[in-house]
């Protein structure tokens, strides 16, 4: 039995490969647009990433450390820029750092489209 696996947060016909490139995709759009739209599962799939990064780069460790591990997660050195320049304003925050708000069905498969952005 698969018990504990998230299921729902694993885009339809996509291997691991291409799900983790498409998740580092988005957190990367993500950190240097500060706000996207996108479908709903897509959205949920990428919030614990966010949360996490954020967490990473408000800890108490060195900078350097703090770059070694968000660089892997995101594609560009703009977006781990961003995460850094985020994260100060965070600091009495613990967690709840996104907003899902549902905009729309989309037209050509009836998907929802959702607008992620920082609280």
């Amino acid at each position: 039995m698969r018990h504990r696996v998230k299921k729902h947060l694993h885009f339809k016909w996509k291997d691991q490969a291409h799900r983790k490139s498409a998740v580092r995709s988005l957190v990367g759009a993500f950190f240097e647009n500060g706000s996207i739209i996108t479908t709903n599962k897509r959205a949920f799939a990428i919030v614990g990433t966010i949360d996490k990064l954020i967490e990473v780069a408000k800890g108490p460790t060195t900078e350097y450390n703090k770059i070694r591990y968000i660089a892997p997660e995101v594609f560009t050195e703009a977006a781990s820029r961003a995460v850094m320049a985020i994260a100060p304003k965070y600091m009495d925050r613990h967690g709840g750092y996104t907003r899902i708000t549902p905009l729309k069905y989309r037209v050509g498969d009836g998907a929802l489209l959702v607008k992620l952005e920082l609280v």
